[in-house]
C-alpha cells in the first residue's frame, strides 16, 4: 500500500523483474560456486599426487645419478685395466703368434693321424662287415647241421628202439643193442650164431638175423657195416679158414647173406669187414670179443656235402 502509494505499477513490475533476475544470478552464481569447490577438491587431489610422483621421480632420479656415476667410475677402472692389459699384452703377442703356429701344426698333424685312423677304422667296419655276413651264413650252416645232426640222433634213437623190440627174446643171451655217437650198435656174441672157429650160422642164430632183416628191411638211407671178431687165440689151419682174420671175415660175409635173404634188404646199404682179434671189448673175457657188430648209420652224404659247402 505505502508502494502503491508512492510507485507506479510500471515501475514495480520494473523492480519485481530486477529482483527475480538477482535471484536468479545469485542462484547461479551458488551452484558455480559449488562447481568451483569441487574441482578446487579435484586440483587439490591432482596436485597431491603429483607432488608423490614428483617426490618419486626426484628420488628415481637422485638413485639413477648415482648409478650413473657408479658406472662412469667403473669404465673409468676397465679403461686403465684394459690399458694396462694391452702393454702387458704387447710383449707376448709375438711368443703367442709362434704358439699359434705351432698349435696349427700339430692340429694339421693330428688331423692327418685321425685321418688315417679313420681309414682304417672304415677298412675294419668293410672287413666286419663281410665277416658278419659270413658269420651268418655259417650260422644258418650250422643251424641245419645241427637240425640234421638231432634229426639223426631221433632216427638212431628210433631205430635203436625198434631193434630192441625186434630182438627182446634174444638180448640177454649174447645179444646187445645200444646207441652210441649217432650210430646204433648190434652186437652179438659167437655163441648165438657160429659153432666154434666155423663160419656157418646155426638155426638160433638164423632167427636172429632173420628178425634183424626184417627191421631193416623198413629202413631207407642206412650205412650198415657187418664187422667180425675174434679172440686172441689163433686158428692155424690149411683149409679155409686159415687164421683169425679169414674167419672174422667169412663170419662177418655169412651174416650179410642172412640178411640178402629178406629180399627187401638193400644190397647196397651193406659191407662186411673182418677186425680180426684187434679191436677186443673185454681184454679178461674172451668170450664177449668173439662177436658179429652190425653198424647202423644214417647215410651221411647230405651232411658232408653241407659242411662242404
Amino acid at each position: 500500500m505505502v508502494l502503491s502509494g508512492c510507485v507506479t505499477t510500471q515501475q514495480y513490475e520494473a523492480l519485481q523483474m530486477q529482483m527475480d533476475e538477482a535471484e536468479s544470478e545469485n542462484a547461479n552464481l551458488r551452484l558455480a560456486r559449488q562447481d568451483a569447490q569441487v574441482s578446487s577438491r579435484e586440483l587439490e587431489g591432482q596436485v597431491m599426487r603429483l607432488s608423490a610422483e614428483n617426490e618419486a621421480l626426484a628420488e628415481e632420479a637422485n638413485t639413477q645419478g648415482n648409478e650413473a656415476k657408479r658406472l662412469r667410475e667403473e669404465v673409468s677402472r676397465l679403461t686403465e685395466l684394459n690399458d694396462a692389459l694391452t702393454d702387458q699384452s704387447s710383449g707376448r703377442l709375438s711368443d703367442i703368434a709362434e704358439e699359434n703356429r705351432q698349435l696349427l701344426k700339430d692340429v694339421g698333424e693330428i688331423r692327418e693321424e685321425l685321418q688315417t685312423r679313420e681309414d682304417r677304422l672304415n677298412r675294419l667296419e668293410k672287413d666286419l662287415n663281410e665277416k658278419s655276413a659270413l658269420l651268418a651264413v655259417r650260422s644258418l650252416r650250422v643251424e641245419e647241421l645241427e637240425s640234421l645232426l638231432e634229426s639223426r640222433e631221433r632216427a638212431a634213437e628210433a631205430l635203436r628202439a625198434r631193434l630192441s623190440e625186434a630182438l627182446l627174446g634174444f638180448q640177454g643171451n649174447g645179444l646187445n643193442v645200444e646207441q652210441r655217437n649217432g650210430k646204433v650198435y648190434v652186437s652179438m656174441e659167437a655163441k648165438l650164431l657160429f659153432p666154434s672157429g666155423s663160419a656157418s650160422i646155426d638155426p638160433r642164430g638164423i632167427e636172429a638175423l632173420e628178425g634183424l632183416a626184417a627191421v631193416i628191411a623198413e629202413q631207407a638211407d642206412l650205412e650198415i657195416v657187418v664187422e667180425g671178431h675174434t679172440d686172441t687165440d689163433q686158428l692155424r689151419s690149411a683149409s679155409i679158414p686159415r687164421d683169425n682174420w679169414e674167419l672174422s671175415v667169412l663170419r662177418a660175409t655169412a651174416v650179410v647173406n642172412i640178411l640178402l635173404e629178406n629180399t627187401k634188404v638193400d644190397p647196397s646199404m651193406l659191407s662186411a669187414s673182418g677186425r680180426s682179434e684187434f679191436h677186443p671189448v673185454d681184454v679178461s673175457e674172451k668170450a664177449k670179443n668173439r662177436r658179429i657188430e652190425v653198424i647202423l648209420a644214417p647215410n651221411l652224404d647230405s651232411l658232408y656235402e653241407l659242411i662242404s659247402d
